[in-house]
């Protein structure tokens, strides 16, 4: 690994990763060791800022992510009016149940899909005018579905250069509601924004989806809406929502499990062990079944109530699997920078949406194996990868915090592998390299 961090210049990890350790050395009962702590899920935390936000009261957020996408969402909240205090590993949000307290705002998202996706629907219960803009990485990720279901229900949308991208405005009056259909099929977010502003609507919301990706983040919503005292009933593909004020709570924010799936990996890769704490049986988050393709490719996994334990198999083998990723699309980069050191190919199929994240990271994985001098075929939704020992080269994260991550444990495996911007992990987990090298520590002294 040395020849891995090399010479990076990397972020610098905020207050939540400087004060507690990445990895101890600590045994479970059942000899599970070392822990892996791993940061708060972004998808989680984005989802508690929007609920707290709309609610009754003040809510808390404990340990929530600290990284460039929840601060940026932060950001954007007080923008619109919300007050916030920050500690290093507690939010506390005013809510307000009748959108923000601004009459005019403007709003910069930077790469957050959730912030760009979720905070102009938030706007649009209030009443104003508000505009959004974002990075160019993120203005070329679309919003077409979203924006064209707030037109449905009455609400003003202007996009101001290109039609179902950002930058837009929002000119707000409230949201009446009613029933509207949507195409979820390019990201389950559309959605989750739709549901979310449901019960800050005067009639409540009835949703019929046409087609819909990545389901089980849209069950992290309906559950997080649970705890805000919020009900959504789903009947088929129409979700309702009544109109009803969420109410402010305190609320513990989970490790994220698509962050987790680097460290399983690297276990599973190296024929080591690892447990990840405060993810297991009661978790929300779907990304942690990746612990099962982990699973089907021989490695050992122990799920329990309050923790997931991966052990590789002797040597780090691994075993060739064909795998439908769509509902947990998010961890596909992770299962393809591994998948050379099978036995037998790994072909990942229904994965179209990852197409349109950060980058196209179908095409920036098979770029990277190719790189590194993997077989690899590609089609519009699916990957193969051939068995072969990956030589040194240099990956294109191509700004992707997920990019990134994955290559790195192809590293572990792979002296010499490089990253040319190692420093984009900060949009996730700016800790990342320093964990991993502390990972890494741990079992080399084991």
């Amino acid at each position: 690994m040395e020849n891995r961090s090399k010479g990076r210049n990397e972020e610098p990890s905020p207050p939540l990763n400087e004060d507690r350790p990445q990895a101890s050395t600590e045994r479970l009962a059942g000899g599970g060791y070392p822990f892996q702590d791993i940061p708060g899920s972004k998808s989680v935390t984005a989802r508690a800022l929007f609920l707290a936000a709309a609610a009754r009261g003040t809510t808390v957020l404990h340990r929530p992510l600290v990284s460039d996408d929840s601060s940026g969402f932060a950001e954007g909240l007080a923008s619109l009016g919300y007050r916030l205090e920050h500690e290093p590993d507690r939010w506390a949000v005013e809510g307000r149940v009748r959108g923000p307290a601004a009459e005019r705002a403007s709003v910069f998202c930077r790469d957050g899909a959730t912030t760009a996706r979720f905070l102009p629907v938030l706007a649009a219960t209030g009443h104003g005018v508000f505009h959004f803009d974002a990075s160019a990485q993120m203005r070329r990720r679309p919003l077409g579905p979203l924006t064209r279901a707030l037109r449905d229900l009455g609400v003003t949308v202007v996009h101001r250069e290109r039609e179902g991208h950002h930058p837009l405005t929002i000119h707000a009056d409230g949201i009446k509601g009613g029933h509207l259909t949507l195409d979820a099929g390019l990201s389950s977010q559309f959605l989750t924004a739709l549901l979310l502003v449901g019960p800050l609507t005067e009639q409540g919301l009835t949703i019929t989806v046409s087609d819909l990706v990545s389901v089980p983040y849209v069950d992290i919503t309906v559950a997080m809406m649970e705890r805000f005292g919020a009900h959504v009933h789903r009947d088929g593909n129409t979700f309702t929502v009544p109109a009803q004020p969420y109410l402010a709570t305190d609320y513990m924010i989970e490790p994220d499990a698509s962050t987790a799936s680097y460290f399983l990996a690297a276990a599973a890769l190296t024929g080591r062990r690892v447990t990840i704490r405060g993810l297991g049986a009661g978790s929300l988050q779907g990304d942690l079944g990746f612990a099962q393709v982990l699973a089907r490719m021989g490695a050992h996994t122990t799920l329990a109530q309050e923790h997931i334990t991966v052990t590789g198999a002797h040597g780090g083998r691994l075993t060739g699997i064909t795998v439908n990723m769509r509902d947990i699309s998010d961890t596909m980069p992770t299962l393809a920078a591994i998948a050379p050191f099978a036995d037998t190919p790994v072909r990942i199929e229904d994965v179209y949406n990852t197409r349109i994240k950060e980058c196209d990271r179908l095409e920036a994985c098979a770029e990277n194996l190719r790189a590194l001098g993997v077989p690899v075929q590609v089609g519009r939704d699916w990957i193969e990868i051939r068995p072969s020992q990956p030589h040194p080269a240099r990956i294109a994260c191509h700004g992707d915090h997920r990019i990134a991550m994955a290559f790195s444990i192809t590293g572990l495996r792979t002296p010499g592998l490089t990253l040319d911007d190692p420093g984009c992990v900060k949009k996730t987990f700016p800790g990342f390299h320093r964990a991993l090298d502390g990972l890494l520590a741990i079992w080399q002294r084991g």
